[in-house]
């Protein structure tokens, strides 16, 4: 078919197109390069446009693997996207991009006109900063840039229009959400984050994954036998609080616990944002908590974990060490975000300090295997923010039955807490605030991959919300999305990054 003729590789177009000037070099190239996800009126238009500005019209395509428009994006795979562009007779060649912006195609391809739509003529409004590079690198092999003026459709909003992948429930709530706040409105709480001053608290886990493949049970024994094929290790705990911040705000601080025995140190450091300064407390006869699950390689399913760590309370000394460390700083920082797994760092002398020097304090009191139900939020006395699980609140009430408001009321008067978040799986989540009452915000993950690390990721990007006082339905839909793509994540392989997020934020709300 001619239009599968007109698809190569990048490394193919650029020898086509040396051929073709060449051969004419009075010839003029025109490159456009995007998603184009559900090729559109707006999308052939502008191709026609920028094929009247020259004489040869190639188009590069955007990889799926860096389309940043959300977990469900692109609806069409790359190969499907590159040919419907083929099929329109002014486009003369396409290929799919080796890397995640045009810059290094276009620094490659050459051309003489880079074409780009209306809605990127203004480089302050491209929270991506894509075009500004872009535009350097056509200049630099001297091209010019040029913008279409036509038509414009959103490729996002046809998809969520006439391509859903979200129940009818949830396709409601965003279209009510989007009349209420507009997309720049949502993102600004994440975008002025940056200027905010935050400190992250609490101990250092490990997770290590062992993949395995399950061969049955023992002939001799009722046990499970599985043969290791892998392991590889991730920054969790609050190292992953830390990266998650860190990813939106320029000053990050860390007070965290590392055994002095197999501390694992080196791999700490290397794990960590460059941008956050650490302050380790070494704990003695310990070695840094290590969470080690065995998985099934094919389902990716955990089968067992065994926990090394001492999770007894720090001693005299250390708690004292730790306790002028916080007296120290805790004051210097806007924000304080807590995450306490329960395994013996924070004493209820740090705590009382948490509580009564920091100006803005955010607190997780996570309660697993390792803390059999002591570690509830009760150990605080005052929280500024609170975010919890739905087991972890109940658990504090001693209650599994009662109304979930019901229990979220009365931690807040106990606590003299004004805001606190619920998260309930996919079930979404439940925000309160006292001065705008309970909001309901539905899940938006479409793909669970694995779920450990999701409510540290909504801890950390809720809190930076809360405290610049964002309303707390903002709070849920942005503590939401970040769960969606936390979820999706297999263990602490990456942390929640800013303009993925940006743009997964802008193709829900189209």
């Amino acid at each position: 078919m001619q239009r599968i003729a007109k698809i190569s590789s990048i490394e193919e177009l650029a020898g086509k197109i040396t051929a073709i000037r060449a051969g004419d070099t009075t010839k003029s190239i025109v490159q456009c390069h995007g998603v184009f996800d559900l090729l559109h009126i707006g999308h052939i238009r502008h191709f026609e446009h920028a094929k009247g500005l020259g004489d040869i019209l190639i188009v590069t395509v955007t990889p799926d693997r860096f389309v940043n428009k959300g977990l469900y994006r692109p609806a069409f795979t790359e190969d499907l996207r590159a040919e419907a562009i083929a099929a329109l007779d002014c486009v003369d060649y396409v290929a799919i991009n080796n890397w995640p912006t045009a810059v290094e195609t276009v620094e490659l391809l050459m051309p003489d006109v880079y074409v780009k739509g209306s809605d990127y003529r203004n480089p302050e409004l491209d929270v991506t900063g894509k075009i500004s590079a872009e535009e350097e690198a056509v200049k630099s092999k001297g091209g010019r840039i040029a913008f279409t003026d036509d038509i414009v459709f959103s490729s996002s909003s046809l998809i969520n229009k006439y391509l859903p992948i979200f129940p009818t429930e949830v396709r409601e709530y965003l279209s009510g959400f989007s009349e209420q706040y507009r997309i720049d409105e949502v993102t600004r709480y994440l975008k002025d984050a940056h200027s905010l001053k935050v400190l992250v608290v609490g101990e250092t886990i490990i997770d290590e994954y062992q993949y395995c493949e399950i061969m049955g049970k023992s002939a001799k024994e009722p046990i499970l036998a599985a043969r290791c094929l892998s392991a590889e290790k991730f920054a969790g705990g609050i190292l992953a609080v830390a990266n998650h911040v860190a990813n939106f705000c320029d000053d990050v601080g860390l007070v965290t616990m590392l055994g002095a025995e197999e501390s694992q140190e080196p791999f700490v450091r290397e794990s960590l944002n460059k941008n956050i300064e650490n302050m380790f407390i070494h704990k003695a006869n310990s070695p840094t908590i290590v969470k080690r699950r065995f998985v099934d390689s094919y389902l990716l399913q955990k089968v067992f974990e065994v926990y090394q760590m001492n999770d007894e309370e720090l001693d005299r000394e250390q708690d004292q060490e730790l306790c002028d460390i916080l007296n120290d700083i805790v004051h210097q920082y806007d924000v304080v975000i807590v995450g306490d797994y329960g395994h013996g760092m924070l004493t209820p002398d740090a705590i009382d300090i948490l509580c009564n020097r920091a100006r803005f304090l955010a607190v997780n009191t996570q309660v697993n295997a390792g803390n059999k139900g002591f570690n509830t939020i009760s150990r605080y006395p005052r929280a500024d923010y609170i975010c919890l699980a739905h087991h972890e609140i109940a658990l504090e009430e001693r209650d599994r039955r009662s109304n979930l408001k019901d229990m979220m009321m009365s931690v807040s008067q106990k606590l003299d807490c004004s805001r606190i978040t619920v998260t309930q799986g996919k079930y979404g989540s439940l925000c309160y605030s006292r001065d705008e009452g309970f909001v309901e915000i539905p899940a938006f993950a479409q793909q669970v991959v694995d779920r450990m690390g999701a409510g540290d990721a909504v801890l950390s990007l809720t809190a930076l919300c809360v405290a610049q006082q964002a309303p707390m339905e903002i709070v849920g839909f942005i503590g939401n999305v970040v769960g969606g793509h936390a979820v999706a994540t297999l263990g602490h392989s990456s942390s929640v990054e800013r303009i993925p997020l940006y743009r997964n934020i802008e193709s829900l709300l189209k």
